[in-house]
């Protein structure tokens, strides 16, 4: 992406008008002249790539004059990691991507050796259709259009693809609803129950497999609304989906008639086994040092201590200390999240575990451990960890939450048990 936006500095709007001017022109008539039949309109898909970026995808559109020889990429992905304050503008949803073309060599010269696969297919488009896309290609590029803010579910590079070419027909999209990958296969149905569309998390966690810390990351940021099922269309998020759903569907015209969207379609770039053993790679590092295994350990030292505390019926002030400081500062993350403006993140469960009360409660019940007393927040950190646990039937966790909290939960039992009448007979206030 980052190449896309040095080439755009230098890629002028005059590109697109010196592109469209032989192809757009009228007759007396006012109708689109023959020209618009040497223009091919496709949408390209490259396939996932090992950044984190990168992990589920991208589109683009293709314009390509077979007559005058032109031919250039529409990228709706262009971003830069540069931009003052870009990872917190991203997870608070204030990140700003923008539309940038290229000649489309320059784009088979990023894609193509990376081994993702890149697939073009070519829309069935009518001459009318074709010079509408152009002109609405026209306006996004004028410097007021051009700047979007990006939405990772709601509206991103894929759905801007979708949009301005369904936006631009004579005439509607219709999708083949039924095609079994859409399905949520994991949930059993009952009879006659309607098959259910898949979350968004189950989305993406079929392309983040391979890359486990950044699905923890993702799935401790998103809330219970990452949980609902999706729509048809809400999947096309997804590059692949995109063009499975195009490679299928159907255009109804403003006349009745009926035409496929696809004409034709094929491998610019086919995949490569490059991209299947780096994924190997990783996933063998990752099975040693995944999310699940680190919290499983912790939670053993967890337990350990707990046990520890115990027998010497002395608390370890320290740990006490440590784990409330780390869940603490996770929490202020998670309620930061509330006024993020990607929809998905705002009710999040896990912050009843990683609870921002922890940083302002910490002196206290750090001071209160200390003399081997149980502070009252104790107890109520271990009510809304039982909330957490209860509330899996709402939202799926992060990888090792609920073993992290279900430690915690034991461990805090364990020591009210243990101190209830140890030093002072009231909990500290």
């Amino acid at each position: 992406m980052k190449l896309f936006e040095r080439l755009f500095k230098h890629i002028t709007l005059a590109l697109l008008l010196c592109f469209l001017t032989p192809t757009t022109a009228s007759s007396p008539n006012n109708e689109p002249t023959l020209q618009a039949d040497s223009i091919e309109i496709s949408l390209l898909t490259c396939g996932p790539r090992q950044q984190v970026y990168s992990l589920y995808g991208h589109t683009a559109i293709r314009f390509q004059d077979k007559q005058s020889g032109r031919d250039i990429a529409i990228n709706y992905g262009v971003f830069s990691f540069d931009q003052p304050f870009f990872v917190l503008r991203f997870v608070f949803g204030l990140t700003d991507y923008e539309m940038g073309i290229a000649p489309f060599d320059i784009f088979e010269w990023e894609y193509g050796p990376t081994g993702c696969g890149v697939r073009q297919q070519v829309l069935n488009l009518t001459a009318q259709e074709k010079m509408a896309i152009a002109q609405a290609v026209d306006r996004n590029m004028e410097p007021q259009n051009r700047v979007y803010r990006y939405n990772f579910f709601y509206d991103n590079c894929t759905t801007r693809a979708r949009d301005i070419i369904a936006n631009n027909l004579n005439g509607r999209i219709v999708y083949d609803t039924s095609t079994p990958q859409h399905l949520n296969t994991s949930t059993p149905q009952h009879h006659n129950t309607p098959a259910q569309y898949p979350t968004f998390r189950n989305l993406i966690h079929n392309y983040n497999e391979t890359h486990r810390w950044a699905r923890f990351g993702n799935d401790l940021l998103l809330g219970v609304k990452a949980d609902y099922n999706t729509t048809f269309e809400q999947q096309q998020f997804l590059p692949e989906r995109l063009c499975a759903d195009f490679e299928r569907a159907h255009i109804i015209s403003a006349d009745g008639t009926k035409r496929n969207l696809v004409s034709s379609s094929f491998w610019l770039f086919e995949p490569t086994t490059k991209q299947q053993s780096i994924q190997q790679t990783n996933m063998s590092i990752l099975d040693v040092f995944s999310p699940l295994v680190t919290f499983s350990i912790l939670s053993i030292l967890t337990l350990i201590i707990a046990i520890v505390e115990y027998r010497r019926k002395r608390i370890i002030w320290v740990f006490d200390t440590s784990i409330m400081l780390t869940t603490g500062a996770c929490g202020l993350l998670l309620f930061a999240m509330i006024f993020s403006q990607h929809p998905t993140v705002s009710l999040n469960l896990q912050i009843l575990l990683l609870n921002p009360i922890n940083i302002f409660m910490l002196y206290s019940v750090t001071k209160a451990a200390h003399k081997n007393r149980i502070h009252w927040w104790t107890k109520a950190w271990s009510a809304l960890i039982l909330l957490l646990l209860a509330g899996s039937f709402l939202q799926s966790y992060a990888e090792g939450i609920t073993i992290v909290a279900l430690s915690l939960l034991l461990r805090n039992i364990s020591n009210i048990y243990t101190f209830k009448n140890t030093g002072s007979k009231q909990p500290e206030a």
